[in-house]
């Protein structure tokens, strides 16, 4: 098995035969160690719940496996300079037999601009829809907009009659664990139609036999089965027993062996996805130390922070070789990462210390590290690693590893002093970075990281069309962060798909599974 980097660079138990009239149906079986946060598309912007969403919603603009940019419910669309116009696919129908029509998409736009909306950031490009007739709309912006199609990715459009009619107009609010009727239901548009819902135990996907594309994608299946088992020994027995056909996420330590087994089969790629931990850098005092001041305001501690965390020793030991150690928060294949950028601060506990003692901290700190234990790769290890290597400069960290579910909203809710984070760029351009994460205002800035230029920057790039000057701009937010630096990171990810060779799955860089490509053999 061998893994590159040539994707992201360039970037950017085998299935049961269950009787059904008179043919066996094909069903994937899979499994990952976390389950999709919600089923309400506009209230979670997290991979697995994105993913699994995507297979019942769709959004104006997909990508591809290869996250090669085509069109979904919208057939073509052309840009002008106050905005883009798509025609929309015609003959669509959702799940319960409406018309999808223009107006569904003014709703779907206004409702991912709502408060409790965790795609404001993507949608808010758009000023406002202008509907040119049942089948064409405008899309408005402030000025010109380069990137656009690239955020529409994210939004997915829901029907407007049938959230009106089961009170669904607004998002779930799930950072204060609103339950809304859009949670376990859904009314799409997508390949598959939700049979059944039981949350961390097992959703059923049956294929919408009225789907657009059915005659335009190569996937044959008829039902999908997802059970989240987050014991990684009990997803790596279920497939080497037969019990499941998949595993988005096997045990990295485990792959030889799944590999050495007959039947199966492992895929790797370089990941649109990097690893870090978040300083809460802003609060006047830390939640979790007993210090009367904050000491992640002190630059000089986030930088020693940095210098004792061995990102070699995480690569070899904790990843089994499947990272790629950095120093940005975007990977290769985002534009806005450069080589020199992405060149590491280096591994010199001395001169951690050495940090520490200057900024007042010679005998060290306490805080707590809060860390998911079912969501990246290994990340509750790389989080006890680094607790490990923190406490040989002399800080103090205590552990809170818990399901991303109750570690998510700790971040939304700015309440964790030191935090793990992982941040995939499905635009593949750095402004999704800067305006989730770096940004004054960022939904997921739980850093308090607030500068001028950087905001200034984010907003400039949304309507800066000369692409040298854009790439400038980029790389000067880039420079700013990486001197500043608001996180610690970590490494950028290596995705491993585990699976029956019994179907063809092609593995995707952004770890979303797209089963309208999916063959059972």
């Amino acid at each position: 098995m061998t893994v590159t980097r040539t994707l992201a660079a360039a970037l950017m138990t085998t299935a049961m035969a269950v009787p059904m009239a008179a043919q066996a149906e094909n069903v994937l079986r899979w499994t990952s160690q976390g389950d999709a946060l919600t089923l309400d598309p506009h209230s979670q912007n997290e991979g697995p719940t994105n993913s699994m969403n995507s297979l019942i919603y769709e959004s104006l603009v997909s990508r591809n496996y290869e996250l090669v940019l085509e069109p979904e419910l919208a057939e073509s669309w052309e840009a002008a300079p106050d905005g883009w116009t798509f025609k929309l696919r015609e003959g669509v129908k959702f799940h319960d037999g409406s018309d999808f029509t223009a107006e569904d998409v003014v709703f779907s736009f206004e409702r991912a601009l709502a408060e409790s909306s965790d795609f404001k950031e993507q949608a808010k490009a758009v000023t406002s829809v202008e509907v040119i007739d049942d089948y064409t709309v405008k899309l408005i912006t402030d000025g010109p907009n380069p990137i656009l199609a690239n955020q529409l990715t994210g939004i997915l459009i829901m029907d407007k009659d049938w959230s009106e009619a089961n009170n669904v107009t607004t998002p779930q609010d799930y950072a204060a664990s609103e339950e809304t009727f859009a949670v376990r239901n859904a009314n799409g548009t997508g390949p598959f139609v939700v049979e059944s819902r039981a949350p961390e135990e097992l959703t059923v996907l049956t294929a919408n036999p009225d789907w657009w594309g059915t005659d335009l994608f190569p996937g044959n299946l008829d039902k999908i089965e997802y059970r989240p088992i987050s014991n990684a020994a009990t997803r790596v027995a279920a497939l080497l027993s037969g019990e499941v056909d998949f595993v988005l996420d096997p045990p990295l330590q485990d792959l030889k062996r799944i590999e050495a087994a007959d039947g199966l089969e492992v895929k790797t790629a370089a990941q649109i996805r990097s690893i870090f931990f978040g300083f809460d850098m802003a609060s006047d005092k830390l939640r979790s130390s007993s210090l009367e001041e904050n000491p992640f305001k002190d630059p000089k501690v986030r930088e020693a922070f940095n210098l004792a965390i061995d990102k070699d020793a995480i690569q070899r030991v904790v990843m089994e070789g499947l990272s790629f150690p950095t120093a940005m928060i975007t990977p290769p294949g985002v534009l806005g990462n450069t080589p020199e950028l992405d060149e590491q601060f280096g591994f010199d506990p001395e001169k951690a210390k050495a940090l520490l003692t200057e900024a007042g901290y010679a005998d060290g700190f306490s805080v707590q590290l809060d860390c998911p234990n079912n969501r990246y790769n290994n990340d509750e290890k790389i989080c006890q690693a680094a607790v490990a290597m923190l406490a040989k400069v002399g800080v103090d960290v205590k552990l809170d590893a818990i399901p991303k579910a109750q570690h998510f909203p700790k971040i939304q809710n700015r309440t964790s002093d030191f935090y793990m984070l992982g941040w995939g760029v499905p635009t593949l351009d750095s402004h999704y970075v800067f305006a989730y994460l770096l940004a004054k205002d960022g939904s997921w800035n739980a850093t308090g990281y607030d500068n001028a230029r950087v905001n200034e920057i984010t907003q400039a790039i949304t309507t800066e069309t000369d692409l040298d000057k854009r790439t400038a701009l980029i790389d000067e937010a880039w420079q700013i962060i990486r001197e500043e630096k608001p996180y610690l990171p970590i490494h950028h990810q290596v995705i491993a798909w585990a699976m029956s060779d019994d179907f063809d799955i092609p593995i995707a860089s952004d770890d979303g599974l797209r089963p309208r490509y999916v063959v059972k053999k």
